[in-house]
């Protein structure tokens, strides 16, 4: 019997927050490998709160995904047709598949990961582009060193989990920011955060001011908006920002908020950089390989939110991102393993 691939495809561009009537599910024949390519049954997908700007026609670091195009994500799955030198029926991959349940692929920029080492859904996680981002966001960019105070937002989220995590190795002092009681207590105890500020009950400047009373050497942003604002009210000087993500903003109708209080770069001699992954693509081995040791150390912690539901179960699940329901790395299952 002929496979037929389930796809979620960008069906119009949202305004606000996307509503099922920006996808379509559409059913088609799977398509057969080609010479030097190979068929990729899709296991597990990265949802990422980036996706929702990619969503948008806005000129970004990345091209937007087109109206009728299959939504981008990264995934991983499992080769079960092969015309391709490389890659063998039976490997383990990882690429930029897409929100469907099969994706033919020529092998660009698709990686061989092994199950063995670690759950599938780490590498989309830890061992994937969240590691990675973290791990170059915060030493590329942050540059933080030993008995430095780092300022971690969204610290329970996927990216924000592994950067505190990192700091801490490092010898620093680490406060996360979280929304709830609950995200606050995994922060500290779970992921090793020294302190943690609850943005929904505390106010953060003042929270600040007890947890950093020398200041904020490193501010890793993946939130933008009022809480941005708040921690440039206590930069340490020389500090250093990272602007990985704003999700504050990503859903805004209304223009995006900028903050009011950046005339504390100029006092305190700081500076805020904006990081976007894709420009460390050919030292992403070395992240992965000092992230895979951290793990298998026990000094790192994978958490992975994984849900179950199929590519159906897309629309709804990408929302949990945007609603702060979710705990480290979002990860929808489309299939067995």
């Amino acid at each position: 019997m002929k496979r037929i691939n389930r796809q979620l495809l960008l069906a119009a561009r949202p305004t606000g927050l996307p509503r099922p009537t920006d996808w379509k599910l559409l059913e088609v024949p799977v398509g057969e490998p080609g010479e030097g390519e190979f068929l990729v049954q899709v296991l597990y997908l990265s949802l990422d709160p980036a996706m929702r700007g990619w969503m948008n026609a806005a000129r970004s670091y990345i091209r937007p995904v087109e109206i009728g195009e299959v939504m981008r994500a990264g995934a991983v799955g499992r080769v079960i047709s092969s015309r391709h030198p490389g890659f063998a029926v039976g490997d383990h991959v990882s690429g930029a598949f897409g929100v469907q349940e099969y994706c033919v692929s020529d092998g660009r920029d698709v990686t061989i990961v092994d199950p063995a080492l670690a759950p599938l859904p780490v590498y989309l996680g830890t061992l994937g582009m969240t590691g990675i981002t973290a791990y170059f966001g915060l030493l590329d960019v942050g540059r933080p060193q030993p008995g430095q105070t780092v300022v971690v937002s969204a610290a329970a989220g996927a990216v924000g989990s592994v950067v505190g995590q990192i700091a801490k190795l490092l010898g620093c002092r680490v406060i996360g920011i979280a929304g709830g009681e609950h995200k606050c207590r995994l922060v500290v105890d779970e992921f090793g955060f020294d302190a943690a500020i609850d943005y929904r009950s505390e106010d953060v400047q003042k929270a600040l001011r007890q947890h950093a009373p020398d200041g904020v050497d490193v501010f890793f942003d993946n939130v933008g908006g009022d809480i941005l604002d708040a921690v440039l009210t206590r930069l340490a000087r020389g500090a250093r920002i990272v602007i990985c993500g704003a999700i504050s903003q990503y859903n805004n109708t209304e223009p995006v908020k900028g903050p009011s209080n950046y005339m504390s770069l100029l006092v305190n001699r700081a500076s805020m950089t904006g990081m976007v992954v894709f420009d460390y693509a050919d030292r992403y081995s070395e992240a992965v390989a000092k992230l895979a040791e951290w793990l298998a150390a026990g000094q790192l912690r994978s958490m992975e939110d994984v849900v179950p539901g199929g590519v159906s179960a897309f629309p709804e699940t990408l929302l949990r991102l945007f609603r702060g329901e979710n705990l480290g790395k979002l990860v929808l299952q489309v299939a067995d393993a």
